[in-house]
């Protein structure tokens, strides 16, 4: 998701909570004393208004209108993350995503000259590691679309939360400029594609379990090319190296037996591209329904199973806030003679914002078909802030 099982479906939810609980007028930014108030598996639980569109079977998609909204369903999300890197080698890891949340069907919110009644609650995250400094940084952003202060379309190609922003720079869907700034850390680039959309799942569809419709529609831009400036403190820093798009819309909630899910998007040096979603159990097993898909150089991709993967924290790092995450992982594909070993640039990548969560740059080495290979990538791991037998081999 949240990427390879949709980021924060969990944080769009809430995004609806905190938008409702606070009466959001023009604008909202979370208060700093509010804690989550949810596990992945509450947020995500319960039926879903069967008024919403489900994400029931394979669709044809179609861009560009498909890089834009999707308001027949509940959630959506726009992700961007990236691995960028200064001439002198200093390494910085960027989130910037959106997402999405309908308060009700259309149907149950007729038209009125009143912008408030718009359903649609925004809200969006951004985040800058330094590795050299040791320093995270993260903040989060509510808005209503019906103020003119959030929204997307297709054509041309944008989405903003406020002056947060990804926005084609002419009359085609790419290239497109991506900016954000929050306090003393603001991010700028321009991203080209350099490989086509890929589907996920089932031509696109990503079933998450047995139950009809319990999916998403999600495709991937695993690699575009990012030249930009990090600017932090004051001081900017001329950026290049490779971010990855991903993109899912859904209705429906994860099952009660999931915790959470381990969400990883590689970006390797011999040209290839490694997505790979687990989705965890509450009893410590990964659903079956996790699935990833390994990226070729011409673009095409190669479906992977639950059964095809081998998955395996190798330590810990224990959050100041409560949370235990795995901080190094162990990623193999014994058929395609693929052994990695992800290394987290930072140990502390951990958002702390509505919804808890760790999200961060990691640094990847390892050997295919007995050659060395390295590259670089984004880890995601939510459900950790809640007890649970995660150690237990899936």
């Amino acid at each position: 998701m949240r990427r390879g099982v949709g980021l924060v479906l969990a944080g769009v939810v809430l995004a609806t909570l905190v938008a409702l609980a606070f009466g959001l007028d023009e604008r909202a930014r979370r208060p700093r004393d509010l804690a989550a108030a949810l596990s992945v598996s509450d947020a995500l639980g319960g039926p879903a208004d069967p008024r919403f569109a489900r994400a029931e079977s394979p669709r044809a998609f179609s861009f560009p209108a498909d890089h834009g909204p999707h308001d027949g369903f509940r959630t959506e999300w726009w992700y961007v993350t990236a691995n960028l890197f200064a001439p002198d080698g200093r390494a910085f890891g960027a989130q910037l995503t959106f997402f999405r949340n309908a308060l009700a069907p259309p149907v149950a919110m007729p038209g009125s000259s009143s912008r408030f009644r718009d359903p649609h609650v925004w809200m969006a995250h951004f985040a800058l590691s330094d590795e050299r400094a040791s320093r995270f940084r993260f903040a989060e952003r509510f808005a209503r679309e019906g103020t003119g202060l959030a929204g997307a379309t297709a054509t041309p190609f944008a989405v903003h939360v406020e002056d947060w922003r990804i926005a084609s720079t002419g009359e085609a869907f790419a290239p497109f400029h991506l900016a954000a700034r929050d306090g003393d850390f603001a991010l700028e680039l321009e991203l080209s594609p350099a490989k086509p959309e890929v589907l996920q799942g089932d031509s696109g569809l990503s079933r998450k379990g047995p139950e009809p419709g319990n999916g998403s529609y999600y495709y991937s831009i695993p690699r575009l090319a990012a030249r930009g400036t990090v600017e932090i403190a004051g001081r900017k820093h001329a950026v290049e190296g490779d971010a990855w798009l991903d993109r899912e819309w859904s209705t429906s909630a994860l099952g009660p037996e999931l915790a959470g899910w381990d969400w990883f998007a590689l970006q390797l040096d011999d040209g290839r591209e490694l997505m790979y979603y687990r989705l965890r159990r509450k009893d410590g097993g990964a659903n079956p329904f996790s699935r990833g898909s390994l990226v070729e150089r011409d673009g095409t991709a190669r479906p992977l199973a639950a059964s095809e993967v081998e998955l395996t924290p190798l330590t810990t790092w224990a959050s100041p806030r409560g949370a235990v995450y795995p901080s190094r992982w162990r990623i193999a594909i014994p058929g395609e003679e693929l052994d990695l070993e992800l290394r987290p640039r930072l140990d502390d990548q951990e958002l702390a914002l509505t919804v808890r969560y760790w999200e961060g740059a990691v640094a990847v080495a390892g050997t295919s078909r007995g050659a060395a290979l390295a590259g670089h990538g984004f880890v995601e791991m939510t459900g950790y802030d809640a007890p649970g037998s995660w150690l237990r081999e899936p």
